[in-house]
Order: structure tokens, then sequence, then C-alpha cells
């Protein structure tokens, strides 16, 4: 009966300022927002709707590089591969090769790092044709990540076929797209990534270097210099946003998964409202988890 009784009152106290504003930024967002921030430091964390999975978009490409590391350690794949490009191969969107002359050949590493630097479409389907969507579901398995999941090539929807995962031919599963996860999973991968523990220490080293390159920083990384090293991966669709990144500020080291979706105006320049809400409630949550 105690115990009930703190919770009524708990329930009844004013929330706490980080909360207040983080609830203030989302109740006037025309869009829903999902959520999750981990000190690394003190291990106190926060979230909304943290555990329901969403269209990732590209940030499905850090488990795609994260499964080529496994590959690559297992014997299975080689960074000095060369992989031929196609005009067959191209796809639009995001990225460079798309530009380049066809019957060119590039090593895996260089395909990975376009993948995550630039987000690069045609370069993460020829990755994937190597590696393939269903090993990098057997890898987040591995990694206790169930809800993780690559469905398919970018840009290659429809019927169920080339480059699609199992998971992505399973009808539920069609509605996120080229990939699936929740926010507390991603921020779980973070933090595996900071602690060395995904595939091994090398690859997870290398792994934070290229996503500390990445050039899309209009989101977790907007508000913040090079003095303060972001290492973050983000995806947009015409009504998504999402980051998710490690931040390794003055007031601690986080890591950080936000989505929002279902908003009502297309707008693919820096300032779209929901790259503008991931930098602010990032603010919110660094000073609010900070030491």
């Amino acid at each position: 009966m105690r115990t009930l009784a703190l919770l009524c009152l708990a329930a009844l106290l004013p929330a706490q300022p980080m909360e207040k504003k983080i609830n203030a930024a989302t109740a006037k967002f025309k869009g829903k927002v999902w959520l999750y921030a981990k000190n690394l430091d003190t291990g106190v964390t926060y979230g909304i709707r943290e555990n329901e999975k969403v269209r990732t978009a590209s940030s499905i490409k850090l488990p795609i590089l994260v499964a080529v590391h496994a590959a690559v350690e297992a014997g299975k794949l080689n960074w000095t591969d060369k992989i031929p490009l196609t005009d067959a191969d191209k796809v639009s969107g995001s990225g460079v090769l798309f530009e380049f002359s066809s019957g060119q050949s590039f090593p895996l590493r260089d395909l990975c790092n376009l993948m995550i630097v630039v987000s690069d479409n045609t370069a993460t389907n020829l990755v994937l044709d190597r590696v393939t969507a269903d090993y990098v579901n057997e890898v987040m398995d591995s990694l206790k990540l169930p809800a993780t999941r690559s469905m398919r090539k970018i840009l290659r929807g429809g019927t169920a076929g080339e480059g699609w995962s199992k998971a992505g031919e399973i009808e539920e599963n069609k509605r996120f797209g080229i990939g699936s996860s929740t926010p507390k999973e991603m921020v779980t991968l973070l933090e595996a990534l900071y602690k060395e523990t995904v595939i091994s220490p090398a690859a997870s080293k290398s792994i934070l270097e290229v996503m500390k390159r990445q050039q899309f920083k209009t989101g977790i990384g907007r508000r913040f210099d090079d003095r303060t090293p972001v290492m973050s991966k983000s995806g947009s669709l015409d009504t998504l946003r999402s980051d998710t990144g490690l931040i390794f500020a003055p007031v601690g080291k986080f890591a950080i998964s936000i989505t929002v979706d279902d908003m009502p105006v297309k707008d693919y320049s820096p300032d779209n409202v929901g790259s503008l809400l991931i930098s602010e409630l990032t603010g919110y949550l660094l000073a609010g988890l900070g030491k």
C-alpha cells in the first residue's frame, strides 16, 4: 500500500524540466515521435515509445555495415573484394555512384564508406548483393536485436523478389520499407559499439570512425562543432526523419536514437521541421540527462 501511495504521489508531482520541455516540443509537432537516450557514463535513460518498431529509412545502413564487418571477420568477404558497377545497379536518391560511369569496379570497403558517409543508395545495394539482407538479420539476431531488420534493397519495392530478406517478404513488414528497428535497439547497438563489443574491438572502432565522417548533420549533430565528436547515421523519407548517434559532449557521453514520422509536408531542405525537432530534443536530452 505504501508503494502504491508513493507511485500515486509521484504521478501528481510536476514533470521535471527536461520532460516538460520535451512534452511541449512534441505536443506542437505535427507528426509522431519515438526516442530513446542513454547517458553512457551514468546509465540514466529516457524514452518515448522506445520499444515500438519504426521505419528506419537509411539508418538501417548502420546494421548493414555491422554485418559486413562480421562477414569479413568470418572470412566470407574481404575488404579488397572488387565489385563492378553497371547501369542496372544505379538507383536515385542520396549518394554519388549514380553519376559514375558503368564498368568500373570498387573495393567493398569504399562502397561501405560511401554507404555511411554520403548515405549512397547504389553503394548500399551493391553491398547487400554481397552480404545479403538475410545475413544482416542473422547478425542482428546474434546481437539480440530482433526488431532490427533489413527488409530489402533500396528502391526495389513492389513484389518480393531479388534483394529481399525473409523478413521483408512477410506482409506485415512491408510497411517498414527497407528496414525496421526500435529506438531502444538502436541505442543498444550504439552502446555496444562504444564498449567495443560489436564483432570485435577493431570492428567497433572502425565502424565508429566511419560514422564520425557522416556528412548529414541536420539532426543529432546539428548543434555541435568539431570540438564535440558525433558518430551518427541518419535517414530520410518524404514524411520521416531519423537519426541515431553517439555524442561525446562535455556533460557526458550519450547514445541517442530519434525517429519522427507522419509529417504532413514533404521537405528535403536542411531545415526540415523533423530535423529541427530532432536537434531540439537532443539539446533537452543532453541537458536533462547530463552530469
